[in-house]
């Protein structure tokens, strides 16, 4: 018996180690330097040619097969390309290769400095450079499946977050900016924060991982190396790869110096919002910044990165795609009319003006008004996956998948099959800026990021057989000790989306997100409140979190929340509400309400409002002449509980004078709001975070330990 045993794991071994060498891999270089020159070159506003070369711009491939599927990936030095090219090429190479065409997936690293294949704006496709191309496309899916070597694979990442920032900024109301058919719906937008007295704060979170699949011999030589980051460009000049084409020839250098054969690419990371200036740092550019210096920043980290990686060899690898039909934002007949007419004053010229390319760009989006995208999956081996957009994701479209992905290990390459511009998630187009105008590059109607999330998600769970995760935040010690208080509700703010805030107390009493509710932004405290990850919060511009509390219309709670103020020194010289409970468009005669409010030296200061009660500054105890400065851009914890007639309030740990509100036997609203009041008006600008109700008010040492345990830690 044990003779047959050892004889049928001998064969099992047999069969496992057959199917592992099956796994092989490839590489190569395919230069798309155009050879006549000059050339036009999109990624700005208005049309320019160029005639001088900086850098070749390269189309770099990978290709991988395990003996019954195979696959290649080719990313190239291109601003943006039009599905129509990438149909055409992978229809050209995969009839000769007798491979599926979807199962190539074509990406553009979105350098701004390389020549146009797609029309975009006040830039046409130069027709010369896309037959080019689009041959030169075929010869680098072709090229990698020549070589290929029994092969394994490996995954690596670092934090790179020191080479990315949010470039969208909410903008302050007062502050408000025209789109270029004349309305004020601009309430953020690019580059906003070169004036911090104009904005709020970010409209989103970063993704800072600079992520890897490595892929060498079984012997260790190097083949290819996929790297992904979400970083825009950085911006250069003539005809360029830009910083991805330095960063790739800079790994190639250091990992196989001289050798020939091994490739390393960089693709674009989800990045819509995103670029270099980090704008929370300074207003101003560094003059002591070159696209040099960041290249070889980048290659120090990827070196670490790669340094670390183990490799196994996949047992199998797999990929799918979905089409799907979206349609476009389109104009209605006055704004059609109005850009028909600034369009036949064109007489067929390219547009130079704002107004002049908007208005094309209508005309256009009209005659179009839809299209189909291509969303595409793949999986090599039971760790890694990939997911494709062919847009200018935002960071948190990214951080959505990967955070929900069934794979241990997932990159988001995005504009890859396609060039269909901007899409931001749904709660962003009610802020308006430059990433929403309807236009070729940012055109597609308002749930498109919803349905590409989904479809990606739902392509990773058929290719891996496994459920996607849950992305609810485990609860750190200050999310811990706050649960063993017992709250009514536990709101901690952590969702990727609205419009529910879910309730973590497990009572079900979750809150209502308002649409103007930006997610996933930094919150405060990250080791106290979530285990091994950042923190997060919501940001909210003029929108609330509001909350009904069934039958509880008694004067005893406490609400327990963290706050962080966006708006410049000075700004609020009308109140804006934290805190309001009444009934949604009363006024505020009933209740309790909290605010913030600048006296004549810009100083920020808590303001309360009750029944029998004008708005009154709160001051602290142990120095009322000074009150309790709030600080922009700092988180700060708030605690406002009621027993009966008596209040007291609590800023940051320390205990505030208190009031006595007049007797009142009248049964008080179960409704409760945040970030703005009942009245729904004056809102608050900025972020919040951890908010907790107790039906019950908490003691005064109860306070201190709920701040005390969140403060208490570093972040």
């Amino acid at each position: 018996m044990s003779r047959f045993y050892l004889l049928l794991f001998a064969a099992l071994s047999t069969l496992l180690t057959s199917a592992h060498a099956e796994f092989k891999a490839g590489s190569a270089i395919t230069d798309v330097t155009p050879k006549k020159l000059p050339v036009l070159v999109n990624g700005g506003m208005v049309s320019r040619s160029v005639d001088t070369v900086k850098t070749p711009v390269n189309a770099r491939s990978l290709a991988f097969t395990d003996g019954k599927e195979t696959i290649v990936i080719v990313v190239v030095d291109s601003c943006m390309i039009p599905r129509d090219l990438h149909d055409k090429a992978k229809a050209l190479a995969a009839a000769k290769a007798k491979i599926k065409p979807e199962n190539i997936l074509i990406s553009a690293t979105h350098t701004h400095t390389a020549p146009s294949c797609m029309g975009a704006l006040g830039t046409d496709a130069d027709p010369a450079y896309v037959l080019f191309l689009t041959k030169k496309l075929v010869d680098a899916i072709l090229a990698p499946l020549k070589n290929m070597k029994a092969a394994q694979i490996g995954w690596g990442e670092i934090d790179a977050g020191e080479y990315t920032a949010l470039r969208r900024w909410v903008i302050h109301p007062d502050h408000i900016q025209e789109d270029p058919f004349g309305n004020p719906t601009v309430r953020a937008n690019m580059h906003a924060a070169r004036d911090w007295n104009n904005v709020i704060g970010k409209t989103g979170p970063e993704d800072p991982m600079l992520s890897m699949i490595s892929v060498q011999t079984t012997d260790g030589e190097p083949i290819g190396l996929l790297s992904n980051f979400s970083m825009h460009y950085y911006g250069d000049r003539d005809i360029s790869a830009d910083y991805f084409g330095l960063f790739s020839n800079g790994l190639q250098d250091r990992i196989a110096e001289g050798a020939k054969g091994f490739v390393a690419m960089m693709s674009h990371g989800c990045s819509g919002d995103i670029w270099r200036q980090d704008y929370e740092k300074s207003m101003e550019r560094d003059p002591d910044s070159t696209l040099e210096k960041f290249s070889e920043g980048m290659i120090d980290l990827g070196m670490s990165a790669y340094k670390s990686i183990q490799y196994h060899r996949p047992e199998s690898i797999a990929m799918t795609e979905t089409r799907l039909k979206l349609d476009y934002r389109t104009p209605d007949k006055q704004l059609l009319q109005w850009s028909q007419q600034i369009v036949d004053k064109l007489g067929g010229n390219p547009p130079k003006e704002k107004e002049e390319i908007y208005a094309r760009e209508q005309v256009i989006l009209h005659e179009k008004q839809g299209t189909e995208i291509v969303v595409q999956a793949l999986k090599l081996g039971g760790k890694i996956s990939i997911t494709t957009t062919p847009n200018e994701t935002y960071a948190i479209t990214g951080l959505k998948i990967k955070a929900a992905s069934p794979t241990e290990h997932t990159m988001v390459i995005e504009l890859a099959n396609g060039g269909d511009g901007y899409i931001p998630p749904p709660e962003q187009h009610l802020l308006g800026g430059y990433n929403t105008w309807p236009a070729r590059s940012a055109g597609l109607e308002v749930t498109a990021e919803p349905k590409i999330v989904e479809t990606s998600l739902a392509m990773l769970e058929s290719l891996s057989g496994t459920s996607r995760k849950d992305t609810a935040q485990e609860h750190g010690p200050a999310a811990e000790h706050t649960l063993s208080l017992k709250p009514r509700a536990y709101w901690r703010l952590d969702e990727f989306t609205g419009p529910r805030a879910i309730d973590a107390s497990g009572n079900g009493l979750d809150a209502l997100y308002e649409p103007q509710t930006l997610f996933y932004l930094q919150g405060p405290h990250h080791a106290a409140f979530s285990k091994g990850e950042k923190n997060r919060a919501v940001h909210v511009a003029d929108a609330r979190l509001s909350a009904r509390i069934p039958g509880h219309t008694k004067r005893n709670y406490t609400i327990s929340m963290w706050f962080w103020s966006g708006s410049a020194p000075g700004k609020i010289d009308e109140t804006e509400w934290l805190f309001s409970r009444g009934r949604n468009f009363a006024d505020r005669s009933n209740g309790d309400h909290i605010g913030l409010l600048d006296n004549e030296d810009g100083n920020r200061y808590l303001i309360y409002e009750g029944k029998g009660f004008l708005p009154h500054s709160l001051k602290a105890n142990e120095k009322p002449e000074k009150g309790h400065p709030v600080e922009r851009w700092k988180w700060h914890h708030l605690a406002f509980a009621r027993d009966g007639d008596s209040t007291h309030a609590f800023f940051n740990g320390a205990k505030m004078a208190g009031s006595v509100a007049a007797s009142d036997d009248e049964a008080h609203p179960d409704t409760f709001f945040f970030g703005g009041p009942c009245t729904n008006d004056n809102f608050f600008e900025g972020r919040l975070d951890e908010i907790a109700f107790f039906d019950r008010a908490l003691s005064s040492d109860e306070i201190k330990k709920i701040y005390g345990t969140a403060a208490g830690r570093s972040d």
